[in-house]
């Protein structure tokens, strides 16, 4: 084995590459010194693996992690509910029976949950203190440099599971990591905690890990629940000035790895991670004339790049950056379907990045026969509900059952296979997944809104998380969460079938009632107005995420603008994070561009991380709200990047519209390959003030109708005779591959 070879493809090819892609060096996270917090950590991941780099005492510590690193017992006692109990008690005023059930067991009990992995630990006093930390987010490469010479790197490998190490520079033959393993038993009992501070991991109940140490190389052997077990393993070599690593988890498995580069004929690893990430980066861009956003943006886009692929479960509330502060993560690091899922989706489609939101439909696919079991023991009704909060399995956790058991949560989640059907308009998925999926997400609420009056009702409903776990958080009347949610599920049903079995989805809709509304737009419910500050916008889900309520239409745009009007003037004193960037969509549906701006603003600089994760609270002493604690979730994050994506694109009702909320002050802004419903890759260019050009490429056969930003126009690449145009858009056919080009006349 030569140094020189080793030296030069694993340190210096690999660590110095260069390649462009299209974050800049201005995206990147950099720092003068380590983070000295888990979520404040340096991230890296594969949707599969992640790391967090940072500083605990005078170490540097990677906090190790695994997707599918669960505790995935049933949650005790919950089992017992009945929605037609739950019903009775309700309407008997004896809701402390149903919250035992229900509620209770969330909290005292530990598990099911997310679990941590493990952590390495370097020694690093030596080196003098730390120059630089960066994250190349083009690279997703994490370098740290000391103040000796001394230079750290890592990688979470984009496709294999698999992450790696490396120090240059060296002066000390015996320098190796320290392997940390979770307090899962210390011979404690462990402190109770409660879901947001986390339980401690002496609670789980595990018997001792066993820890495997050889000359260059590290096993740990965690058993966990019912057999189940995970293992972790370090290897690495050091030659005089260099060590390289590379480390694993492994689920129920003995964990293992091909073995490190020691010759010239060994090609490194690093290549094919490289071309990941450039073709990740290469599907879209976005240019904006504030450099904050801009930044956050990049930064969201490449946590979601760490986050997601098609074949790992779904994006959880911390996915694979699991708390390493020796409790359970925030909320168990559960699947939250009241908004957390679906809000990390939200990105990934105009993004232009269906592989990656596939990941959500996939899974949702494969707990299906779970979800159908629940939705029939809990309901009583044939078709297919999801738990509002879940584990990995898909097997409901209960927590405040308004929520975690709603009978509307498959409506939202059916959202996402509809999305993934229209944006990509792939039919082989709307035939095998998509129409089955909707059409039984359709049949159980079809069978749980019945009544004989003639006026389909739920028989219980709720707004989340409006009057939290208390009795009054049920109402007898469709909330218009509910309610948007449910004529929705029937409209995307309709619109995936062939006319004939479509109408009976468009008659059952019919037969929902009208969204409750005052003087000051939509309500919570008829009778309960929304009159105080709340951080879920559940009662406006029908102008965002859903799209039923369409601004180029009177009646609705009235209606829009006195419910955001109202939404104003309540105020944000009991918002988090991802409510200023959802506020932000809304805001930019009515075309609010400025308003949606500064809400963008608020949330990268005062609900985000010095990382720029979302830790939902205010970081800023309060300035814009009540809550400033700092448990971190991703939802905010991905809310926040579609939040830019609907000021640049926007699609309502089979037209698309360029620039539809973009602030008159943005005068140079631009985007290429952002992604519509119709499977549609538009780009666009603002200078000096003016629109100047639009491009669309056609995915597949199909017919656009584009509002452009410009009154006159030119066009090229393709024949007039075949364009329709009007007052409001201009409507033309194209042909798969075939693209157009407008420019401002």
């Amino acid at each position: 084995m030569k140094t020189a070879v080793l030296n030069s493809l694993f340190i210096l090819m690999a660590w110095g590459s260069t390649l462009s892609a299209q974050p800049q060096i201005q995206h990147n996270l950099q720092f003068s010194s380590m983070p000295t917090k888990w979520y404040e950590g340096l991230p890296l991941g594969n949707g599969w693996l992640g790391v967090l780099l940072w500083q605990k005492n005078d170490n540097i510590r990677l906090s190790l992690d695994r997707v599918d690193l669960w505790d995935d017992r049933p949650m005790p006692e919950i089992d017992k509910l009945r929605f037609a109990w739950v019903k009775e008690q309700v309407l008997k005023n004896q809701y402390d029976t149903v919250q035992a059930l229900g509620d209770i067991p969330y909290e005292k009990y530990a598990a099911p949950t997310k679990i941590p992995g493990a952590a390495l630990e370097f020694d690093c006093r030596a080196f003098g203190p730390v120059k630089s930390a960066t994250v190349d987010i083009s690279l997703a490469l994490a370098t740290i440099e000391f103040s000796n010479g001394v230079r750290m790197n890592n990688y979470v490998h984009a496709t294999e599971q698999i992450g790696f190490f490396g120090f240059e520079n060296l002066k000390d033959p015996s320098f190796i990591p320290e392997l940390l393993i979770p307090n899962y038993n210390t011979g404690k009992t462990g402190s109770t905690g409660n879901s947001v501070e986390g339980q401690s991991l002496e609670r789980l109940g595990y018997a001792k890990g066993t820890v495997e140490k050889k000359v260059n190389a590290i096993r740990y052997h965690q058993p966990t629940w019912d057999g189940h077990y995970y293992e972790v393993l370090i290897e690495w070599k050091q030659i005089k000035q260099v060590l390289i690593g590379q480390w694993t988890i492994s689920v129920d498995r003995a964990a293992s790895m091909p073995p490190l580069i020691e010759s010239a004929d060994e090609p490194t690893r690093w290549p094919s991670h490289l071309e990941w990430w450039q073709r990740y980066w290469s599907k879209s861009s976005v240019h904006l004339p504030d450099t904050a956003l801009e930044k956050q943006y990049y930064l969201d886009m490449y946590k979601f790049g760490s986050v997601a692929r098609s074949t790992t479960p779904p994006i959880s509330l911390q996915a694979i950056w699991t708390a390493d502060n020796g409790n359970l993560p925030p909320w168990k690091g559960d699947y939250h379907h009241d908004l957390n899922t679906q809000l990390s989706y939200w990105p990934g489609y105009t993004a232009n990045h269906l592989e990656l939101t596939a990941s959500y439909t996939n899974w949702l696919w494969q707990t299906r026969a779970e979800n159908k079991h629940w939705t029939k023991q809990y309901f009583g009704t044939d078709g297919l509900n999801v738990p509002g909060v879940n584990t990995i399995s898909g097997k409901a956790m209960g927590g405040w059952i308004q929520y975690s058991m709603s009978p509307t949560t498959s409506a939202w989640v059916a959202q996402h296979f509809y999305w993934q059907w229209r944006y990509s308009m792939d039919r082989v998925f709307l035939k095998q997944k998509a129409q089955p999926y909707l059409r039984e997400v359709a049949q159980h609420l079809e069978q749980i809104t019945r009544n004989g009056n003639g006026l389909r009702k739920l028989p219980l409903s709720s707004s989340p998380e409006v009057f939290n776990n208390s009795i009054k958080a049920w109402f007898l009347e469709f909330s218009n969460h509910d309610l948007a949610l449910v004529k929705n599920a029937f409209a995307m049903t309709a619109l995936t079938l062939k006319p004939t079995e479509a109408k009976k989805w468009e008659q059952v809709e019919a037969e929902l009632p009208d969204f409750a509304q005052t003087q000051t737009g939509l309500s919570i419910a008829p009778g309960f107005l929304f009159e105080h500050t709340h951080r879920h916008h559940a009662h406006l889900m029908a102008i965002y995420p859903l799209k039923v309520l369409n601004y180029a239409k009177e009646n609705d745009r009235m209606l829009m603008e006195k419910s955001l009007d109202q939404l104003e003037k309540v105020g944000t004193r009991e918002w988090t994070g991802y409510s200023f960037a959802w506020a932000a969509c809304l805001q930019a549906q009515a075309k609010r561009g400025e308003k949606a701006v500064d809400l963008l603003k608020k949330f990268a600089s005062n609900f985000c991380s010095t990382n720029s994760f979302h830790v939902n609270g205010d970081q800023k002493g309060g300035q814009y709200s009540n809550f400033t604690y700092t448990p971190f979730t991703l939802e905010g994050n991905f809310a926040f990047a579609q939040g830019i994506h609907e000021l640049l694109l926007q699609y309502h009702d089979g037209i698309v519209e360029v620039f539809p909320a973009v602030p008159d002050r943005w005068t140079d802004v631009s985007f290429t390959n952002l992604r519509t419903e119709g499977a549609f890759l538009v780009s666009a260019l603002k200078k000096d003030g003016v629109a100047q050009s639009v491009s669309v490429v056609a995915e597949q056969d199909g017919a656009l109708k584009i509002k452009l930003p410009f009154p006159s126009w030119t066009m090229s690449n393709f024949q007039p005779k075949r364009i329709k145009s009007s007052i409001h858009f201009i409507e033309l056919n194209l042909k798969k591959g075939e693209k157009v080009v407008f420019k401002r006349k």
